[in-house]
């Protein structure tokens, strides 16, 4: 399974990296990015399985991205990982085709009920 992980911040790529170890996802390839228009030229180059991102990110946001990929007839897996999680934006990931959204701070646990409901 290849998972990109898209954040601005590098230390939030590397925690999500080092969360996905600790909810049981060694061996994955793991790519990374840093904004949504990084990830989306990354997407269409080399395909992932799925795509953890932000919410809020120069360039191009999660939502965006998420949006131009189904635009595209892209239907990768799609999930959040951000500090915001207001319902209307719970609604609007969900309505553009996310899978799931998990709120930062996140856990091992909480993000593994998540990525649970994508892999299996």
């Amino acid at each position: 399974m290849k998972i990109l992980v898209v954040d601005d911040s590098f230390a939030m790529r590397m925690m999500v990296v080092r969360t996905l170890r600790q909810a049981g996802f060694n061996g994955k390839d793991v790519s990374q990015a840093e904004d949504g228009a990084a990830a989306l030229e990354q997407i269409r180059k080399n395909p992932p399985d799925l795509v953890l991102a932000d919410w809020n990110m120069p360039n191009m946001t999660g939502i965006e991205l998420l949006e131009t990929l189904r635009a595209e007839d892209n239907d990768v897996a799609f999930g959040f990982i951000t500090t915001e999680s207001t319902r209307e934006m719970r609604q609007r990931a969900t309505d553009a085709g996310a899978q799931f959204l998990v709120s930062k701070p996140f856990t091992a646990e909480s993000l593994e009920k998540a990525l649970n409901t994508v892999v299996n």
